[in-house]
């Protein structure tokens, strides 16, 4: 069966064929103040490598936004560096409250399947993808890393979930990039070696600013990983606080990085 066809890929693609989104959260009736719809169907905005370059791999873009907003800070302005560079880039548009972030993170590992599933046609290795999340969407990167990769699937959180030809695709990505992030939960960093060896998680990069209101955590967490024998590469932009996103000029330096991550 050819899943390619089963599941294209277009400018915008809805993970989940309707009526079979894996949820273990019953979105409230007639709730206010949510920033997506009853309706919201999760989703990606692709925007490919520019025309002529060589295809480095792929770059997922999780926002950030405390899991209740997904940033525009954090999107559309970083996938035009990337693009840019020689990637294609996606912008993951991830389920947000009242979901939780392990619906997200099946959110996200769809989004990998999708362009594992298509690498060939996008002129790519496979496992040259690379997640990069900011702030919550780097919480989310960690937990589709620690949690939710290699063949899980929604049964996880919903039995009645109907897995579908897609889902024997690996959600395994080769690289994971934490803007003023780290793993574990909302505001709350994870220092569990052991957990990180169990996971084998994949190298990391850490990137933060010297005024950020975490960076004792980040610089916890990032430890901790080092420790657990991940390769880790700490990057500081001096005088920026949390919510950089786009600006500092950092996207050069996460491309050296993971070029060479990518060649071993």
């Amino acid at each position: 069966m050819d899943i390619v066809k089963m599941f294209p890929l277009q400018e915008v693609t809805y993970f989940w064929e309707e009526g079979n989104m894996p949820a273990s959260t019953v979105y409230p009736q007639n709730s206010t103040g949510y920033f997506d719809p009853p309706d919201f169907r999760p989703n990606m905005v692709f925007v490919p490598a520019k025309e002529g370059l060589e295809i480095k791999g792929a770059i997922l873009l999780c926002a950030g936004g405390a899991f209740q907003v997904r940033a525009d800070s954090d999107g559309l302005p970083v996938e035009e560096q990337f693009s840019e560079l020689g990637y294609h880039s996606f912008i993951i548009n991830y389920r947000l409250r009242p979901y939780t972030q392990e619906e997200a993170a099946l959110d996200l590992a769809r989004a990998v399947r999708y362009i594992r599933a298509h690498a060939e046609n996008l002129g790519m290795n496979e496992n040259h993808i690379a997640v990069i999340g900011f702030s919550a969407g780097g919480i989310l990167g960690g937990e589709l890393a620690l949690n939710f990769d290699g063949l899980v699937n929604g049964t996880a959180l919903d039995a009645a979930y109907v897995p579908d030809e897609l889902d024997t695709v690996l959600a395994d990505v080769g690289a994971v990039g934490m803007v003023y992030s780290f793993y574990g939960r909302l505001s709350v960093a994870s220092t569990d070696v052991e957990k990180f060896q169990a996971a084998g998680l994949p190298p990391t990069y850490f990137l933060y600013g010297s005024e950020e209101v975490f960076r004792s955590q980040i610089e916890a967490c990032a430890g901790a990983v080092e420790q657990a024998c991940v390769p880790v590469e700490s990057r500081i932009l001096e005088g920026w606080q949390h919510g950089f996103g786009y600006r500092g000029g950092w996207v050069p330096g996460f491309d050296e990085w993971l070029g060479k991550v990518f060649e071993n």
